[in-house]
């Protein structure tokens, strides 16, 4: 898949650059270089400057990006600056914490509300934000035109949740459930499995422990 004619595996790293622009401290040099961003992320020079080539024309050798204009390109380009709503349907312990998480804010993302078929949950946020009843969830996304949905219900319901959302004109769907689902190719899906995550940076962990026993 491409997005303004660049891979996926750049859009997954753009992102990436941007953090780590905006966690350089106050008094930082005002140009940074390709390479110094490589091996902040433990990545190749090449690909940083390839991916940087392609959002932003601001790179000079020798003298490499000014910080400020490096970090405006990569929010227009991410449309950072043109604030979204979204959705999330299932309001456990996750997904209230997505709901109150104001950090998506600074990345042009607003959490707008939740969903829930259980009645126990509907109400508010510690945070102030409305979670409704599932039925509502039709309606509303059609008069706010919502176009990303966040799904955190059981494996189990996760694929009907995706079809329900993909019917209401959810063109974007982030998948925390711990499944598989299924969309048209129109439909981007972004799979964000917490377990397999955490499973693979322990096993990390125990191949470098072993790795120093040796």
């Amino acid at each position: 898949m491409e997005i303004k004619g660049v891979s996926k595996a750049t859009l997954d790293r753009l992102p990436r650059y941007l953090t780590y622009l905006n966690s350089l401290p106050e008094g930082s040099p005002a140009n940074i270089s390709a390479t110094t961003i490589a091996d902040a992320l433990g990545l190749g020079d090449v690909q940083v400057r390839k991916d940087l080539a392609r959002v932003s024309g601001t790179g000079k050798p020798k003298i490499g990006y000014i910080v400020k204009n490096l970090k405006t390109d990569l929010e227009n380009f991410l449309g950072y600056n043109d604030l979204s709503d979204a959705f999330v349907v299932g309001c456990g312990k996750l997904g209230k914490a997505l709901l109150d998480y104001t950090g998506f804010l600074h990345y042009g993302l607003n959490v707008a509300a939740g969903f829930d078929s259980s009645p126990e949950v509907i109400g508010k946020t510690d945070g102030g934000k409305e979670i409704f009843p599932i039925e509502k969830f039709p309606d509303l996304c059609k008069r706010m035109n919502i176009l990303i949905g966040i799904i955190c219900v059981p494996p189990h319901s996760a694929q009907q949740v995706c079809d329900m959302m993909i019917k209401c004109g959810i063109k974007g769907i982030m998948n925390f459930a711990p499944a598989h689902i299924s969309a048209p190719s129109d439909v981007i899906v972004q799979n964000e499995n917490l377990a397999a995550e955490l499973a693979k940076l322990s096993g990390k962990l125990i191949t470098r422990h072993e790795e120093e026993l040796l």
